[in-house]
């Protein structure tokens, strides 16, 4: 793994894993280092998207070979603690999140940490009625596995664009989950924690069919549902 550019600067930073995504990369990136500085976790990509990414402003962080999203993420906590960010907004490098929502998630954070409510994770819920038919019955019945595996309902366990602070960056470190449950384990780490959940709604720009990105190469696409709330970190795998 090797690093690109100086250490962000700030508390709050944009970050953006990314897998082969050169053509789709640079225009997430020059929008959200418009509002917060971007740090982008290259997860062993076969083309320019490390060097796209930095052309259009973002600090690039290059792991190989391709070890899946959430090892991508975990890479950027890392990252991310060690130099005393506050918290991070994740996002995916693909085009579907909208860079222009970012100051709702810092917005909705800043409301709650005044009503001292603060929440350790925001989560962007996503209007599952504008994706296509498939990826709408994949997203509901991860939803209703998951709802019913923690005893309460969860608006949007997969959507990757999230406020997600120190206290659950720090939590996730341990874990071995290095595909597209990485995201549902944080979910869980905060219902074991007693942390607050928040959602923001949130639009969907674009949808690719397809997993190419969440899983390391070679994994397999098949999808289950495992839930586990004990131990010194929750465990979460959902596919579909």
């Amino acid at each position: 793994m090797t690093a690109e550019a100086g250490p962000p600067q700030g508390r709050i930073l944009a970050m953006i894993p990314a897998h082969d995504e050169a053509p789709r990369i640079g225009p997430v990136v020059s929008s959200a280092a418009r509002l917060v500085p971007v740090l982008v976790v290259d997860d062993g990509s076969g083309d320019e998207t490390a060097a796209v990414a930095e052309r259009a402003g973002a600090r690039v962080i290059r792991q190989t070979p391709n070890q899946g999203k959430g090892a991508a993420l975990r890479t950027g906590f890392r990252v991310a603690l060690a130099e005393g960010a506050e918290a991070v907004v994740t996002l995916d490098a693909d085009g579907q999140h909208d860079p222009a929502e970012l100051p709702g998630f810092l917005a909705a954070a800043a409301r709650l940490e005044a009503a001292g409510t603060p929440a350790e994770l925001i989560v962007g819920r996503r209007d599952f009625r504008h994706m296509p038919p498939l990826r709408r019955l994949s997203n509901g019945l991860g939803t209703l596995a998951l709802s019913a595996a923690v005893g309460r309902w969860i608006d949007d366990n997969q959507s990757g664009y999230r406020w997600v602070g120190r206290r659950l960056m720090t939590a996730t470190l341990d874990s071995t989950e290095s595909g597209f449950g990485f995201e549902v384990e944080m979910i869980a780490i905060c219902l074991r924690e007693g942390w607050r959940i928040e959602w923001l709604p949130i639009p969907v720009l674009a949808l690719r069919i397809g997993y190419r990105y969440f899983h390391a190469e070679g994994e397999n696409d098949g999808d289950e549902a495992e839930v586990d709330l004990s131990g010194p970190y929750a465990s979460v795998t959902l596919t579909f």
